[in-house]
């Protein structure tokens, strides 16, 4: 019997090192309406809203999610200061979008926010408005939570975010 405990608590020692542990993901739920997302974001105090619009077969999306979107660091920032999520500019998702039009995923992406290219970030404020846009991946970290900063420190009124950039070297 004792045999059987020792060995029935070492299965479970093995099980929690060698499971993954969950990671936090970066992007929240939604259900496509944006207008519903921006009364949740008010009543969660965020400054805004955070859309990362992408495509199933973008290279630059799939390292962003890889290497800087998965960070905790990053994680933390973007969920205490936004909501944050992922647009598929190919999908056929029903949404609705800050001004009520409805369409799918697509075509929201083309034809209101005018996405071409992947990834393109797009900031909101807690009226729908975009206050800062940037198209392509981030270099790096740093780079990207300074996008995000950009915005909660209110900076995007005063330069652009390449000036802003440049500030902080």
């Amino acid at each position: 019997m004792r045999r059987l405990q020792q060995w029935g608590v070492g299965l479970c020692l093995a099980f929690a090192v060698t499971w993954p542990a969950q990671a936090q993901e970066f992007f929240d739920e939604t259900f496509g309406d944006l207008q519903e997302e921006l009364s949740v974001a008010k009543e969660a105090d965020k400054k805004g809203i955070f859309l990362f619009f992408q495509m199933e077969e973008c290279p630059f999306c799939d390292r962003m999610k890889k290497t800087i979107l998965n960070q905790p660091d990053v994680i933390d920032y973007f969920r205490e200061h936004f909501l944050t999520y992922q647009i598929d500019i190919e999908g056929s998702n029903y949404m609705v979008n800050f001004d009520g039009q409805e369409g799918t995923s697509q075509d929201l992406s083309e034809k209101i926010y005018r996405v071409r290219a992947t990834p393109v970030m797009i900031i909101f404020d807690l009226e729908g408005q975009p206050l800062v846009r940037y198209t392509g991946p981030t270099r790096s970290k740093k780079e990207f939570k300074l996008l995000g900063q950009y915005v909660v420190d209110g900076v995007y009124k005063d330069m652009s975010f390449t000036r802003y950039k440049r500030s902080q070297k």
